[in-house]
């Protein structure tokens, strides 16, 4: 018996309401975005030698976004840009779409989606990729699970990548696939947040960023 089964069951579940082919279900969409960023950066799986990779996004958006921008090796640049909904991480095909989720809402790319308390799905907590990369799918989920082969029992792993902790529980993954059952096909994407502007706060200055790569 393996209680595990129930987050694939979920991510089967989301693919079909969603429309992508793969959901790799998280702890958080802040966890979903950092491992997409490091994806799509490739430094920390690639073993290369690069300049570091400058990331724009919004300047009035969730305080976590840059924060695991910053914490998968890339640095953050502002914008003004108003947005609802989703926006994207430029010039990645990443979107931080955590305050959207309805009916066939995957176009393309790697979205990454909130089921927080305070989101549309309004979970406990959780997040997800939505993509269709092959190659990125067995990526996300050996990364979440601590660079682990999933199925594989501690004594027994081989671990190819420094991977993290940010599984879904299965608890979590079966409150996820009842809500999911009962929402609606069409919902709306959230009301305009008043985001502080992030471009102000001292430890996001381009100073203090490059003493993270030193």
């Amino acid at each position: 018996m393996n209680p595990y089964k129930i987050t694939a069951d979920f991510e089967q579940a989301l693919c079909d309401y969603t429309g992508a082919k793969y959901a790799v279900c998280v702890n958080s969409c802040t966890a979903a975005l950092q491992l997409c960023v490091e994806w799509c950066d490739g430094r920390a799986w690639k073993t290369i030698a690069k300049p570091i990779t400058v990331i724009s996004i919004p300047k009035h958006t969730y305080v976590s976004v840059p924060m695991a921008i910053i914490n998968a090796g890339c640095s953050v640049a502002w914008r003004d840009e108003k947005w609802r909904g989703a926006y994207q991480l430029k010039h990645f095909p990443i979107w931080d779409a955590a305050r959207r989720f309805t009916y066939g809402m995957y176009k393309d790319g790697f979205q990454c989606i909130s089921f927080a308390s305070s989101k549309i799905l309004g979970m406990e907590q959780g997040g997800a990729i939505l993509h269709s990369n092959d190659d990125a799918d067995i990526w996300f989920r050996a990364m979440r699970f601590d660079g682990r082969t999933e199925g594989t029992m501690p004594h027994s792993a081989t671990v190819q990548n420094i991977g993290h902790h940010c599984i879904m529980l299965p608890s979590v993954a079966a409150q996820g696939l009842l809500r999911l059952h009962h929402l609606p096909r069409q919902n709306d994407d959230m009301p305009d947040y008043p985001y502080p502007d992030l471009s102000t706060f001292p430890v996001f200055s381009e100073e203090n960023q490059m003493k993270r790569f030193k």
